[in-house]
């Protein structure tokens, strides 16, 4: 006699917010776990905003003889400048990092999984601005060497600045991801990207002064609407006179307008929705 088994319905469960929510901070708590067990990396990324900051800031300083008449030295200056070069490059390799999890196949394990593809890229791009924004807490620790005060109110403001800017491009990376398919690929497109996002983002110069095809490049780049609230929270709290002030933080003006830093907060916060939306957009066409 022959017992026919009939097979048990699977059940999958509804897609809800507290589902998605779940899902997101799965995704968050492995790019943390992640990052704490890469103790390499985190030295390694260290290392080259340390450089930009005492070699770089200290010999250009020298050289160009900035100091504004004592008050502002360059690597105060810089020092904004280059948290934002240690959330780009940090914030840049966690996006293109799926490319990664497709290689090994636990992203095509997470996109079968019954949530949505928008909750698996808000949990990475959370999670890559969770790791820069804690490994920007080092070189704020070291804010008092290059004249910059520790004041709690601008601490925690460059914090959130901070985190903002890394959720923008650790989208961005996930936008480059989102088509490519080996890691040999995803390197040199990176470093294609996020080296004219460096250099024309005022991180490394003042806005002030230049010529017009570099202007209009520098109000183009959305990374100068994260730098520029960074540097202006800075010298917020800085004891400067008005003429320092205009030659090292002069912001950012379209025609005659100067523009307000809540509207490049604002610009910024958009950014990231483009670039998620976008990225949510490309990996469903693409998987």
């Amino acid at each position: 006699m022959t017992t026919t088994v009939r097979p048990e319905a699977l059940h999958i469960p509804q897609s809800s917010l507290v589902t998605e929510t779940r899902a997101a901070t799965v995704v968050w708590q492995r790019e943390m776990i992640r990052f704490v067990k890469d103790r390499s990396r985190i030295l390694s990324s260290l290392a080259q905003p340390l450089l930009f900051l005492f070699v770089l800031g200290t010999g250009l300083g020298s050289l160009l003889n900035s100091s504004a008449g004592g008050t502002v030295g360059f690597t105060t200056f810089l020092f904004p400048g280059v948290m934002a070069i240690s959330v780009l490059f940090t914030a840049a390799f966690a996006g293109i990092s799926i490319v990664w999890d497709r290689e090994f196949g636990f992203l095509r394990e997470m996109l079968v999984a019954p949530v949505s593809t928008a909750s698996i890229l808000v949990g990475k791009a959370l999670g890559g601005a969770s790791v820069a924004t804690l490994q920007c807490l080092v070189l704020l620790a070291l804010a008092g060497l290059v004249g910059v005060p520790y004041d709690p109110l601008m601490l925690l403001a460059m914090i959130g600045l901070i985190f903002l800017m890394g959720f923008m491009i650790t989208s961005l990376g996930l936008v480059l991801a989102a088509r490519v398919r080996q890691v040999q690929t995803a390197m040199p497109l990176v470093q294609l990207v996020i080296t004219p996002l460096m250099f024309l983002s005022g991180a490394l110069f003042p806005l002030s002064g230049l010529p017009t095809w570099l202007t209009v490049l520098t109000h183009v780049n959305p990374m100068t609407y994260a730098v520029e609230p960074l540097r202006s929270v800075v010298f917020d709290h800085l004891d400067v006179d008005a003429a320092t002030r205009a030659r090292f933080d002069p912001g950012i003006v379209w025609g005659s307008w100067h523009v307000p830093v809540s509207v490049q907060i604002l610009i910024t916060v958009a950014s990231c929705v483009i670039l998620l939306a976008l990225a949510v957009w490309r990996f469903r066409r693409t998987e």
